[in-house]
């Protein structure tokens, strides 16, 4: 073994539950905790050892939970906290560890602190929120993710002052300089650690640490680099520093950064252990890969050159200290077999597989979003009507408003918007799938008739049991966990090929991207290897020159002898 502390989290995979999806158990067309209760040996047979449950707290859902109006309770339509404990009891049975959502740049306006808040300049709760004076005039701008109009700062007749709120106006930020409110934090995060759970996944940590003179934002955060002006608070690292100390040092848990703004030049900052922080971060630069402003696609879409890059340089950064998080969607995220591979009917199954193996045999602990495990692809909603996301809402009145072309954002969001990630969970070819039996609360993918897991259970070659193998696969190969990773082949436009080795153990992986053959030449032998894992049952073919041939969206590793 190298130098690289072992430790659970970084060999676990992570199962991502967005629950308002997952499953609906009393008929209301919204997800619930009895609903992830029911499927809880399905979850167990995935063969994954946590799961990260999207927020499940009191919440009046201006942006699907991530708005809290209660940090110690349980949103009423999904069930109740009995209901919370039930689940954690019945994972914790099956050996799986509950990972769940930490909200606190922001709280939902419905919170009591921030009703008390803006009650009036003198209330005790003035200062848990970053408050201006009109009279003082209105602070430089700042760029608000869901404000209608784009401004974050929200005027509020009843004391004569601005909030600040980088998400929606229903989305105040807490003001982490106050350090009361610092404290009420962790004496909640204390509160569910004592109830048992393993971890947080902190939603854009990076952003609580704010520079009180509210200055003009430089010129060279302008554009796409908002996330980085927002993310270099000069406190940030001692509020992470003071978190650890005082709570997260205390148990035996897993800490997550969501990490906007994040680098490989800062990532350390964030992810050695020996600065006592958090666990392991993740990054957004492969996500923005071929997009412009608002997700609009890029004309000349994106390369798998480039992708090679991102993912490589970022294993650079924590090859010697850290710990990494691999990830290609989430409930932030479209679908990964439309965004990074091909959803048509030919090659959703052999390019959903493709990457399935490139997220479970990279460095780092792989992040895996409910549904990508039956090859779940997007919606592609055609009008705006049918979108439930604020984001992709408030970004299309904005392209109106502007005269933009609506055509191009609607065809863009068709593969880019966060609700492509949020559709029901296709269990079966009944009803909308089997997650509801009413109207659910965004429609289901009318391809559930096809895809899904009902379909795929007794399949030894469906997506979902290619899931549970290579799950398995990872456990019984440390070299896959803990294993150096080396690009090869990086020029190559349609393959990503690379090993991994550990000890005297060395396997390649070789990955196409692309819906035709391709030639990879990595200077190996292969009748001197054994496979580990094909999405092909065919043998591989090597030339006489050498050249080895992968099939269309083919996977494969090896192990050299």
């Amino acid at each position: 073994m190298n130098k690289t502390e072992k430790t659970w989290w970084k060999e676990a995979v992570v199962y991502q539950i967005y629950p308002r999806s997952f499953k609906d158990s009393n008929g209301d067309g919204i997800g619930d905790l009895q609903g992830i209760i029911s499927k809880l040996d399905y979850i167990k047979s995935l063969g994954i050892d946590v799961v990260w449950l999207n927020p499940v707290y009191s919440s009046p859902n201006d942006d699907n939970g991530y708005d809290i109006s209660d940090y110690q309770n349980i949103m009423s339509e999904f069930g109740t906290m009995e209901d919370f404990d039930e689940l954690l009891k019945g994972m914790h049975e099956r050996g799986i560890k509950l990972v769940m959502d930490l909200v606190v740049n922001h709280s939902s306006d419905e919170h009591f602190w921030f009703k008390e808040s803006r009650k009036s300049r003198k209330n005790p709760y003035r200062d848990y929120y970053h408050w201006v004076n009109a009279e003082d005039g209105k602070p430089a701008p700042r760029r608000s993710f869901f404000d209608p109009e784009g401004d974050a700062w929200k005027y509020d007749e009843a004391t004569n002052a601005y909030y600040l709120h980088y998400f929606s106006q229903k989305q105040p930020d807490l003001k982490w300089e106050n350090p009361k409110l610092r404290h009420e934090i962790y004496d909640m995060m204390h509160y569910w650690f004592k109830k048992g759970i393993d971890g947080f996944r902190m939603d854009v940590i990076t952003f609580i640490s704010k520079d009180l003179s509210y200055p003009p934002i430089p010129e060279k955060y302008q554009g796409k680099m908002w996330d980085y002006f927002y993310a270099s608070g000069e406190r940030l690292h001692e509020y992470l520093h003071e978190m650890n100390r005082e709570v997260l040092s205390k148990y035996d848990i897993m800490s997550v950064a969501e990490g906007p703004g994040t680098s490989t030049e800062n990532v350390l900052d964030f992810v050695d252990a020996d600065r006592n922080e958090l666990n392991m971060s993740y990054h957004f630069d492969h996500a923005y890969l071929g997009l412009l402003p608002r997700k609009v696609v890029a004309e000349e879409g994106w390369k798998l050159v480039d992708l090679k890059a991102i993912f490589t340089r970022w294993d650079k950064a924590l090859a010697e200290k850290g710990w990494g998080a691999i990830y290609f969607g989430n409930h932030d995220q479209p679908r990964m077999v439309s965004r990074w591979g091909n959803d048509s009917p030919e090659w959703r199954a052999l390019s959903s597989k493709m990457l399935t193996t490139f997220l479970l045999s990279m460095r780092g602990t792989p992040y895996y979003y409910q549904g990508d495990e039956i090859g779940m692809s997007n919606i592609k909603f055609d009008t705006i009507e049918d979108y439930r996301d604020i984001e992709t809402i408030n970004w299309y009145n904005l392209t109106k408003k502007e005269g933009g072309d609506l055509e191009r954002f609607l065809s863009s969001h068709k593969i880019t918007a966060r609700d492509n990630g949020r559709t029901p969970i296709q269990w079966d070819n009944s009803s909308n799938g089997g997650f509801t039996n009413t109207t659910p609360w965004i429609k289901v993918n009318p391809n559930y008739e096809t895809v899904n897991v009902a379909n795929q259970e007794n399949d030894p070659d469906s997506v979902l049991n290619y899931f549970r193998k290579i799950t398995k696969l990872r456990k019984l190969n440390p070299v896959l966990i803990y294993g150096k990773y080396t690009l090869l082949d990086q020029d190559n436009p349609d393959t990503y090929c690379y090993t991994r080795e550990l000890d005297d153990t060395k396997v390649v992986v070789m990955l196409n991207f692309k819906p035709k053959k391709a030639l990879v030449d990595l200077g190996i032998n292969i009748s001197k290897t054994e496979i580990l894992i094909s999405n092909y049952n065919e043998t591989i073919t090597q030339k006489s020159n050498g050249e080895i041939v992968l099939n269309p969206f083919h996977a494969v590793i090896l192990e050299l002898n």
